[in-house]
C-alpha cells in the first residue's frame, strides 16, 4: 500500500470525491480562482465518465440524443489540461478525517492506497433504490442514474429478443424511461406504488399523466407492491410480480427514486439528515467539518417555502453546488440560499412543472391553504395550435402567500413554472402576482395567462375565506 504525503509550503491540496456535475464544478471553479502552484486538484471517479448530464439519459436510451458523447460537457482529458488530476475507475473506500486522507481504490486491479487532502469535497451524488426482493439483482435489471447505467441497458437491449418491457416506478425517471422504450418499440407496463404516477404532484393532476401514459399505449398499474421478480432458466428476469398479478419482462428498468450516496460519509461521522443526506452550511460546508464540503445529489437542501430540509436530486443544483464550493476552496465566498423544489418533465408532447408545496406537504408542516385549479389554453384560444393547460395553485390561508403551483398541458406549459419559482423565492402573496407584467400576444398566451388565472382565482378564494 503506497502513501502519497501531504505537500509542503503555501500549495494546499484538495480532494475532490465524484467526478459529475457538483464535483467537477467545484474542481473547475476552484482551478479559475487558483492555479496549479497555489493548489493541487485530486478527483476520484469510479465510473468511466465525468461532467455528463444524467437528465439526458432517458433521451440518449430512447433515441432522441443519437450519441452517449453529446451528454458529455466536459472530458476527462479535458479536466487534466487543466492540471486537476482525474483518477478515473477509482472508488474511494474510506474517510480518515482526524489525519486528512482518504483511501481509494483502483475497480480494475484493487490496488489501494492513501492520498493526503487538505480540503476535501465530496460529491458522491445519488443511488437508484432498489428494494432488496428476489430477483432484484438478476441480469435484465436497470438501473439508470449515471452513463455506465445507460450503457449498460442499451447492451441489454441490444442482446435482448423479446419487446417486453417493465418499468417499476413513476416518478420522473420512471416515466422518461417508459416514453423512452415506447420509443424503442417495446411493449411497456409501469407498475407504480402510488395511486396515481407523478407522486411529486397531487394525485388529481397525476391522474391527467396517467392518462396521457394509456394514451400512449403505455398500460399502467397504480396502487401495486412489487413482492418479487421472477427469474428464467438462465438466471435472467423474466417477469414483475405483485401481490394478485404478473407483468411478463424481457427488460425491467427501475424508476423508484434514488437516496444519498452517503455511506462513506457515514462511516466517517458526517453530520447525516432524516432522508440520509449530508447536512451543510450555506457555503455548502460539511457542519462541524472546516476543511470539508459537499453538494449535488448526496446533500440535503433547505426548502424555503416550508423551511425544512429535502432532498432534492437535481442538475440544476448540483452545478450550482459546485460552482458556490469551488469558490469557497478557492479563496473566494460564495452561499446556496435553498430551493423550492422546481421541476419539469414531459411524457411524448405532455409537458409535466411543478414548483413549491403539494397539498400533502403543506399540511405535514402545518399550513393553512386554500388550492384551486383552472382550465386555460397555451395562446389566444383563437389562435391556431391552442392547447389545453391545467394549473393548479396552492396559497396559504389569510396571508395569500403562494405555496405551491402544478401545470400539466402541452407545448408551452411547462416553463410557465418559472413564474411561479419567482414569486415563490420573492414570498409573493396570490393577490401580488395578478398584478404582475407578463408578456403577451397571441401566439404566446391568452391576454390572462394561465398562471395569472390561477392567481386571480386564488386570491378571490382566500378573500372570500378571510
Amino acid at each position: 500500500m503506497s502513501m502519497s504525503m501531504g505537500t509542503s509550503g503555501a500549495r494546499e491540496r484538495l480532494v475532490v470525491i465524484g467526478g459529475d456535475a457538483a464535483g467537477m464544478s467545484a474542481a473547475s471553479q476552484a482551478r479559475r480562482l487558483k492555479g496549479p502552484d497555489e493548489l493541487e486538484i485530486v478527483a476520484f471517479e469510479r465510473g468511466h465518465f465525468t461532467s455528463y448530464s444524467a437528465c439526458g439519459i432517458p433521451y440518449w436510451v430512447g433515441g432522441d440524443v443519437g450519441d452517449r458523447d453529446l451528454l458529455v460537457a466536459r472530458t476527462p482529458e479535458e479536466h487534466r489540461a487543466r492540471d486537476i488530476d482525474l483518477r478515473l475507475r477509482t472508488e474511494v473506500t474510506e474517510l480518515d478525517l482526524d489525519r486528512g486522507r482518504v483511501r481509494a481504490r483502483d475497480v480494475e486491479s484493487g490496488a489501494e492506497s492513501w492520498t493526503s487532502y487538505d480540503k476535501l469535497v465530496i460529491a458522491t451524488g445519488a443511488r437508484p433504490i432498489r428494494p432488496e426482493l428476489p430477483g432484484m439483482d438478476a441480469p435484465g435489471v436497470h438501473g439508470v442514474q449515471t452513463l455506465d447505467d445507460g450503457q449498460g441497458l442499451l447492451d441489454t437491449l441490444a442482446r435482448t429478443r423479446g419487446r417486453r418491457a417493465v418499468v417499476v416506478g413513476a416518478g420522473y425517471i420512471g416515466v422518461e424511461m417508459a416514453e423512452a422504450m415506447i420509443n424503442r418499440g417495446y411493449e411497456v407496463t409501469v407498475v407504480n406504488r402510488g395511486e396515481e404516477p407523478m407522486s411529486t404532484l397531487d394525485p388529481d393532476m397525476g391522474r391527467l399523466v396517467h392518462e396521457a401514459m394509456e394514451g400512449m399505449g403505455i398500460t399502467m398499474v397504480n396502487g401495486a407492491e412489487v413482492t418479487k421478480l421472477p427469474t428464467g432458466d438462465d438466471g435472467g428476469v423474466r417477469a414483475v410480480a405483485t401481490e394478485d398479478a404478473e407483468f411478463p419482462a424481457d427488460v425491467v428498468v427501475l424508476g423508484i427514486g434514488v437516496r444519498p450516496e452517503t455511506a462513506l460519509a457515514r462511516a466517517a461521522g458526517l453530520p447525516l439528515g432524516e432522508h440520509g443526506g449530508l447536512l451543510t452550511d450555506r457555503s455548502m460546508r460539511v457542519r462541524g467539518h472546516e476543511n470539508v464540503w459537499a453538494g449535488g445529489d448526496c446533500v440535503e437542501v433547505l426548502d424555503l417555502v416550508s423551511g425544512q430540509q429535502r432532498h432534492i436530486p437535481l442538475g440544476t443544483h448540483a452545478n450550482k453546488h459546485g460552482q458556490i464550493i469551488g469558490a469557497n476552496v478557492g479563496g473566494g465566498y460564495a452561499t446556496f440560499p435553498g430551493v423550492v423544489g422546481t421541476a419539469v418533465s414531459k411524457v411524448c408532447d405532455l409537458e409535466i412543472a411543478r414548483t413549491g408545496l403539494r397539498e400533502k406537504d403543506a399540511s405535514r408542516v402545518g399550513l393553512r391553504f386554500e388550492s384551486v385549479t383552472i382550465e386555460s389554453t397555451s395562446r389566444a384560444g383563437y389562435y391556431p395550435n391552442a392547447s389545453p393547460m391545467t394549473v393548479k395553485m396552492l396559497a396559504e390561508l389569510r396571508t395569500g402567500r403562494l405555496l405551491g403551483v402544478q401545470i400539466v398541458g402541452r407545448e408551452g406549459a411547462g416553463k410557465r413554472v418559472d413564474i411561479a419559482a419567482v414569486a415563490l423565492t420573492a414570498g409573493m402573496t396570490v393577490e401580488q402576482m395578478t398584478g404582475l407584467d407578463l408578456g403577451y400576444a397571441p401566439p404566446f398566451s391568452p391576454v390572462w395567462d394561465p398562471v395569472l388565472v390561477a392567481a386571480r382565482k386564488a386570491a378571490t378564494k382566500i378573500r372570500d375565506a378571510g
